[in-house]
Parts: C-alpha cells; sequence; structure tokens
C-alpha cells in the first residue's frame, strides 16, 4: 500500500486520468492513450499499447474491497469459473487516496453476454463452496447509499430529507425479509454489463469489488428490476429466471429488492450529474420516479 495524498479530490474524469498517470509512473506502465471505459464506483481504463485494465476506486475506505477484488479473482479462477484475472504488478496500490488495482485485458469484439449467460455463471458461483481462507464480509446491499446521499450537492434540503427517508424505510423493511434460497457467495453487483464475451465465445464475470456472502436473492434481483424498468424484454428474462431455475418476482420478498434497486441506481447516477448534461437529466428523471411507486419508470441505461 502507498498513500500519496490522504483526502482525495473530486472523483471526476479529469481527476481519475490523472491518478492513471501516477499508477503507470509507479508500475513503469504506459498511460499516454489509455481509454476511458467507465465512470461509476470506480474509473476504468484500457491502455493503449498494454493489454491491461486499471481500476481506480472512489476513495481509501475501499481498500479492503480492493485487497478482496484480486482474492476473489484469484478464487474463481482455481475453482474453474470463468472470470477476469489480475495482472502481475504489485496491487492493490493506493496512489492520491484512491486504490488502484490491474487486470488483464479480456479482449473481445464487441458482442454482448446474454442476461441468460448471466444466470448459467450466477448459478455456478452461487453453488461454489467458499474456502476458509477466503473471508467474505457479509453482503451490505445498501453499499455507499448513505455517503452518496450525506457527500452530494445535487440536492435540495427536501429532496436529501426525501432520500433519507427512504432509506431508513427500506433499512427496516429489508431486515424483515425470509429467503428462501440457501445464502452463498454473492457477486454483488449482477448485472449484464458486469460480463465479457471473450474472442473465442467464453462468458468471463468481472468486477468483484461488492462481493460477498448473502442471499442469492440479492444477485437475482438486479436483472429482474431491469426487466420490469425495461431494459430486458418478458422473452429474455424468462429465459434468465429458467437459466437459474428461480423466478425472483414471483417471491413476495421481491418489490422491497426492486426498491432498493432503484434506489441504488438512482443515488449511484447521482454521483456524476456534473460530467455531462444528460446524467443530470437522467437523474433528474429517476428521482422523480422514486416519489411515485406506480410511475413507469422511463430510465436509460448508463
Amino acid at each position: 500500500m502507498n498513500e500519496s495524498q490522504a483526502t482525495p479530490l473530486s472523483f471526476t474524469a479529469r481527476e481519475a486520468r490523472e491518478t492513471l498517470d501516477a499508477a503507470c509512473r509507479k508500475t513503469g506502465l504506459p498511460a499516454e492513450g489509455a481509454k476511458l471505459l467507465r465512470l461509476g464506483e470506480n474509473a476504468i481504463f484500457q491502455l493503449s499499447t498494454e493489454k491491461v485494465v486499471v481500476r481506480i476506486a472512489r476513495s481509501a475506505e475501499v481498500f479492503p474491497d480492493a485487497r478482496k477484488e484480486v482474492a476473489v479473482a484469484e478464487w474463481l479462477r482455481e475453482s474453474g469459473l470463468p472470470a477476469a484475472e489480475p495482472a502481475d504488478y504489485d496491487q492493490p496500490l493506493m496512489l492520491r487516496g484512491r486504490p488502484v488495482t490491474f487486470w488483464h485485458l479480456i479482449e473481445n469484439n464487441g458482442d454482448k453476454a446474454s442476461v441468460r449467460d448471466l444466470a448459467r455463471i450466477l448459478r455456478r458461483l452461487h453453488h461454489l463452496p467458499v474456502p476458509s481462507e477466503l473471508p467474505l464480509p457479509k453482503f451490505d446491499i445498501f453499499g455507499r447509499v448513505s455517503e452518496r446521499i450525506a457527500e452530494t450537492e445535487a440536492l435540495s434540503d427536501r429532496d436529501h430529507e426525501f432520500l433519507t427517508t427512504r432509506l431508513i424505510e427500506l433499512r427496516e423493511k429489508y431486515e424483515s425479509l425470509r429467503y428462501p434460497l440457501t445464502t452463498c457467495a454473492v457477486h454483488g453487483d449482477a448485472h449484464q454489463q458486469n460480463l465479457i464475451n471473450a474472442l473465442d465465445g467464453t462468458v468471463l464475470l468481472i468486477d468483484f469489488e461488492r462481493f460477498a456472502f448473502g442471499p442469492p436473492e440479492t444477485d437475482l434481483a438486479v436483472t429482474a428490476t431491469e426487466h420490469l424498468i425495461g431494459w430486458h424484454t418478458a422473452e429474455e428474462y424468462k429465459k434468465f429466471a429458467d437459466a437459474y431455475g428461480f423466478d425472483v418476482i414471483s417471491w413476495e420478498g421481491f418489490s422491497v429488492l426492486r426498491a432498493i434497486n432503484e434506489l441504488k441506481m438512482t443515488t449511484w447516477l447521482m454521483q456524476n450529474v456534473n460530467e455531462s448534461e444528460r446524467v443530470a437529466q437522467e437523474f433528474k428523471r429517476r428521482f422523480a420516479s422514486l416519489r411515485d411507486n406506480e410511475a413507469p419508470r422511463l430510465w436509460t441505461p448508463f
């Protein structure tokens, strides 16, 4: 671990790139021409001349998660589950107040994996025995939602109070849930974008930051929520549920997980409202939907 800045600056695309430059100087990798693939909880860069992907997290607080990601990836490789593999560098690093990890690039032709592919991988994952030397934390479905609400400047006092109250209500409802499936290792952010279809047709699982031990229903509810928003067709969702062998929408507790996922999806986007007008408008749309459970979710994926 190397700490060169105790209090990180706001997590913008520009700041993430400066952290990338520092990480590449530290490891001797070339930063020139690196492409920003995604800016969310992490900034993800693909280097231009090396087959390496660099993940930069938002804050020092998640350094244990970065360390866990590397350990989980090694476990999945040993278990035979197709997944992203860490590159051969001393990691994770802490630079400019942010955890940084390095991953082998998974070459692909741009073809998207399907939600049925996701169901098949989740079914395998959920049946893997977890070794005692990999102490996964208890799954926290709310993640950084409280911190996002507290730290944002995108809300009025009234809107801030609404989200805070909604969070409290959903925490209480979540604690009362009883699950039909057996607790196991869960991905924690199990959506279609966390799969990559490699050139040889192998579908690999990526992004292990939220990995934990918890109810598998929480993984399944992500795709179910996206389906009800309209991001997956009825046919696609049926293939997902059939491939896994369980339809989480039919479970009485699903409505609580759906509400939690919608809150998470909204506050996740809230972090980047200053990146573009398109993001700001989508956040406003999602936030307005949260006030009316019956309103259609005409949301755009990011």
